[in-house]
């Protein structure tokens, strides 16, 4: 069905939980595909022990030269991208083919719901680590939240089709280690003509905080910097839009820039 591409970075207990969250609330059969960057704290041995897809370097490459890298395995037409700490909800599979069902194009980029102690979407204490994670309550939540799904969603994990990756590029790797590597990828695709940029309520993760690619142990880039130069206006206008569930500023902020007026069709 999806191939589920996950860039991990010395995290293996959080990437267990993800994996097992996936194989146990998945109502379809999926690709996993990890790219593994170290793996000495048993990451690699785990994903050759328990036959999983991977690619694999020597230190840390980023997420996005991650992402790149791991997509040169998959054999499917649906690419989603997680991180290693998501928790993923019973039948989220489900919820989001039959989003897939209602598109008339490829032209789509679909979402999940984050919902974390802090930072998400939807903020529910769950517990802020594996010891404390409540996965009971995060299930029942889950069955009872009646939050409406969201247009303008930037947010992982994402989802988009093959010919979409392909036209695109995949993840622009001057963004690497990470920082503002989702608000570029969703300004391609616009620049490509998506317009649907949908988060499913009913597609539920439960986000630990990105114990990756937040971690002490990565220093992150300059992505606003990085994103300011490329597009000429601000990743924060982009991100606040969103927020407010509308993609107005965004617009606005665009078509009142001359330098990249001329690069968008509506």
């Amino acid at each position: 069905m999806f191939s589920i591409i996950i860039p991990t970075f010395n995290n293996l207990p959080y990437l267990k939980l993800c994996i097992s969250s996936i194989q146990k609330n998945s109502k379809f059969e999926h690709e996993i595909i990890l790219h593994i960057n170290d793996g000495s704290d048993g990451t690699l041995k785990y994903a050759l022990e328990n036959n999983i897809k991977h690619t694999q370097s020597e230190s840390n490459i980023g997420l996005c030269s991650s992402m790149n890298k791991g997509y040169t395995l998959a054999s499917t037409d649906l690419i989603l991208y997680a991180h290693d700490d998501m928790y993923f909800c019973k039948n989220w599979d489900f919820f989001l083919k039959d989003e897939i069902n209602k598109q008339e194009n490829n032209l789509y980029y679909l979402t999940g719901t984050n919902v974390s102690t802090r930072h998400g979407l939807i903020n529910y204490d769950c517990g802020s680590s594996i010891d404390t994670f409540d996965e009971n309550k995060f299930s029942k939540f889950c069955i009872e939240d009646k939050t409406n799904n969201l247009q303008g969603s930037h947010w992982a994990p994402h989802l988009i089709h093959r010919d979409l990756w392909d036209k695109i590029g995949g993840f622009s790797e001057e963004f690497n280690p990470g920082d503002g590597s989702d608000p570029d990828f969703c300004m391609k695709l616009w620049i490509n003509n998506v317009r649907v940029f949908k988060g499913i309520s009913k597609f539920k993760v439960y986000h630990f905080n990105s114990k990756t690619t937040r971690s002490s142990k990565i220093t992150l880039n300059k992505g606003t910097k990085t994103f300011l130069f490329k597009y000429g206006f601000n990743v924060v206008l982009l991100i606040y839009s969103s927020k407010l569930k509308n993609l107005s500023i965004l617009f606005t902020s665009i078509f009142l820039n001359p330098i990249i007026n001329n690069l968008f069709l509506i």
